[in-house]
């Protein structure tokens, strides 16, 4: 069975998309970065924050902004998965896991509690970069990120994301509308690796997964995690300000977080 194909519509509740293009519009561009902490959300309700936040880059009325969440349970597939990567929905809805289909490169891979996700929202052109180099940075500011945090993370040649001792710990599939980014990053930090054994994850044979607990060898505070994310993220593209807003995900609602002023 194919995965669901996510909705990228209809559009967020009018009164959220007041908020957020007058709480950006005065914001700087190209050297300021907004960091938006959405704590636990639906996968759907994220994209369409995500689409949302892209159309208001794409018209400049927003800086880059880098949104970080942490997913309920679900698999979401790439572009480039083959029918026979793709998990079947039956035997993981009996897992609690959604199937999802997504507009991001790569093949499938799982989004959980104890994860941490990033998506950037950036338009490249300010940058200077094509999607290559955008792609390089990102993998580093992780292995910059990780390495702080005291585990000897590092990419692979010839496979994407972020990987310790040739186990893989960070999957990384980002999608481009006109230039703008979005899709991202998923860290695992101490997500159950279970259900990453319910498919082929990524479409490698034979890969082992790994967390920062893991790793470790004890939990990992998710906040202390995310702070090093945003700093070598920063650091990584070149940011100089940062403004950083946090509200909890209202995914009972269905309402994407309100950005707090």
């Amino acid at each position: 069975m194919r995965p669901v194909p996510t909705k990228e519509g209809p559009a967020l509740p009018e009164w959220l998309s007041r908020q957020l293009g007058t709480e950006v519009d005065a914001l700087g561009q190209a050297s300021e970065l907004l960091v938006i902490d959405c704590g636990r959300s639906d996968y759907e309700v994220s994209l369409r924050a995500q689409l949302r936040l892209v159309q208001l880059r794409r018209q400049g009325s927003m800086p880059d902004a880098l949104v970080l969440t942490e997913h309920d349970p679900v698999i979401t597939v790439g572009r480039t998965a083959e029918p026979d990567e793709v998990p079947d929905a039956r035997r993981l809805a009996r897992h609690g896991i959604a199937l999802r289909e997504a507009s991001r490169g790569g093949k499938a891979t799982y989004h959980g509690p104890g994860q941490l996700v990033g998506y950037p929202i950036m338009d490249l052109r300010d940058r200077g970069m094509d999607l290559h180099k955008h792609m390089e940075r990102l993998q580093q500011a992780v292995v910059t990120a990780l390495r702080r945090i005291g585990v000897h993370a590092q990419s692979l040649p010839g496979h994407r994301g972020v990987w310790v001792d040739g186990r893989k710990i960070t999957s990384i599939g980002i999608a481009v509308r006109r230039w703008v980014t979005y899709h991202g990053f998923a860290i695992n930090i101490n997500c159950d690796l279970t259900p990453f054994g319910l498919f082929t994850p990524c479409g490698i044979h034979g890969v082992e997964m790994t967390s920062l607990a893991r790793e470790i060898d004890g939990p990992v505070e998710a906040r202390r995690v995310s702070d090093a994310v945003v700093e070598a993220f920063a650091e990584q593209f070149g940011y100089t300000a940062l403004r950083r807003y946090a509200e909890p995900c209202m995914t009972a609602a269905g309402v994407w977080p309100r950005i707090a002023g």
